[in-house]
């Protein structure tokens, strides 16, 4: 005999409709990279716009319309600390553009940077209300990374993935052989918030929550690996064990553990792709014995990129203007580009654009003065970030699950820009992670507040007590920034 329901009775359709409307726009990017669509001469992925830009677009001319209007979600203005974290790299890129040989040249990277680290982050934290919209846009990250990995995990075992020592098994989802890092940087993301969810289920949140999360985090374990991406390899590993440890020293042995365990099972005992990635974790450090041509011709672009910031210590070269000055600082062992193929693509070269590390793309086109304003900004959103997370540990029914997402995605984002830098459709999707990372860092709850749970895509939260009841908890500034 089935057990009786209890608690409020589930709101109607509509009223969920009306519940998560206003955050729609946030999600909407992330559903949106699925589309395998975008327009561009084709050459250069970091030049393309895709959908999910156009959404992003979208975002942040909602934001700024109720903005404008003054009412309900996203009306009130940026606090002044959240204003000066996420307005401090525009310095940066003003300096940088103007000094640039070619400001006009250098604009449409002034754009990019301002949105994916100013507009689209400061739209997503004026947009967010609570711990349940957070919660239910980071649901749909998993949802994005189970559907790209699962088509990676087809694409190695149909053979009809990228190019990869003369097979065509990499995986990279819907995102083709020129960028080789989206599926992997989805992934990655999902991981890290299935592993939060599973770690630190939300307060009050459905019993199949955990276990679903734990299936998805192992589960994405496949296509990570598929990919073939060092990068995401060692982004990930420290992202996960951060968030691992994070969640509690008991909680920390049993989820390693099982790692290990999954692990063991995967690679030991069926072989998994055993040798082919070990042959590649091994081709990371071989830096001076038999470098694969890959690894050579990212320490050239490294050292490139120094010998820019060398020249122009203070302000850089200015914006798009690492391919310019590339050749002009590159040593002979610099390939011309990188062949791509599979993956329903012919064969193409892809030029080397970028020196595929953050940090020494900002430092060569923007100097000193950018890369302190930018890092600076990240320094803060981890710091405020951690800060908020320590404190939510400490007490029952805070959203502490948000905390251990946001603080696992901005520790991964940090590793990673060490191997990668922005660019290709899967950038539109950093602009939406640094936005959750600055709502949670800046003006998400207060520490000790107790939130209602669960807000995952297809979850049924409780509904108001009554009529015109508040949606949103007393415990939780709706809406402050």
């Amino acid at each position: 005999m089935p057990r009786p329901r209890t608690g409020p009775p589930a709101p109607p359709l509509s009223g969920r409709l009306a519940r998560w409307w206003p955050v729609l726009p946030v999600a909407a990017p992330v559903v949106l990279l699925a589309v395998p669509f975008e327009y561009g001469n084709g050459a250069s992925t970091s030049t393309n716009i895709s959908v999910s830009d156009m959404a992003s677009a979208f975002l942040v001319l909602f934001c700024a319309v109720r903005l404008l209007r003054g009412t309900g979600p996203g009306s009130r203005p940026l606090s002044p600390a959240a204003a000066v974290v996420l307005g401090v790299p525009v310095v940066g890129l003003a300096v940088a553009t103007v000094t640039a040989a070619d400001p006009v040249a250098a604009l449409p990277g002034f754009v990019r940077y301002l949105q994916v680290f100013v507009l689209v982050p400061a739209a997503v934290v004026l947009l967010l209300r609570d711990a349940r919209d957070f919660r239910f846009v980071a649901g749909f990250f998993v949802v994005l990374a189970l559907v790209q990995g699962g088509f990676g995990v087809w694409q190695y075992a149909t053979r009809s993935g990228a190019s990869y020592m003369g097979s065509d098994i990499r995986a990279v989802g819907t995102f083709g052989p020129t960028d080789v890092m989206g599926m992997a940087t989805i992934v990655a993301f999902g991981m890290v918030v299935a592993t939060g969810l599973a770690l630190r289920p939300p307060p009050g949140a459905p019993r199949w929550v955990r276990p679903a999360a734990t299936a998805a985090a192992v589960a994405l374990v496949l296509p990570l690996a598929f990919s073939f991406s060092r990068g995401s390899w060692i982004a990930t590993a420290v992202a996960v064990l951060a968030v691992v440890l994070l969640a509690g020293l008991r909680t920390a042995v049993r989820a390693l553990t099982a790692a290990v365990a999954v692990a063991v099972v995967l690679v030991g005992g069926f072989g998994v792709g055993s040798q082919l990635i070990t042959e590649r974790l091994g081709s990371i450090t071989q830096v001076t014995a038999a470098p694969d041509q890959s690894v050579t011709d990212r320490y050239t672009m490294w050292a490139a990129a120094v010998g820019m910031w060398h020249d122009e210590p203070a302000t850089g070269v200015g914006l798009k203007g690492f391919p310019a000055y590339r050749d002009g600082h590159a040593s002979l062992g610099l390939s011309s580009g990188s062949d791509t193929a599979g993956a329903g693509h012919a064969f193409q070269r892809q030029p080397l654009l970028s020196p595929h590390n953050m940090y020494l793309l900002v430092l060569s086109e923007q100097g000193l003065v950018g890369i302190t304003a930018l890092a600076g900004s990240w320094a803060a959103l981890l710091a405020g970030g951690a800060r908020r997370l320590f404190s939510a540990r400490r007490r029952s029914g805070a959203a502490a699950d948000c905390g251990l997402m946001a603080v696992g995605l901005m520790l991964w984002q940090t590793v990673d820009f060490l191997y990668a830098d922005i660019g290709g459709p899967a950038t539109a999707l950093t602009g939406i992670v640094f936005g959750l990372i600055a709502w949670w860092a800046l003006t998400g709850p207060e520490p000790g507040a107790v939130t209602r749970g669960p807000a995952l895509p297809g979850a049924v939260t409780p509904g108001p007590a009554s009529p015109g009841a508040a949606l949103t908890p007393a415990s939780v500034r709706p809406g402050a920034v």
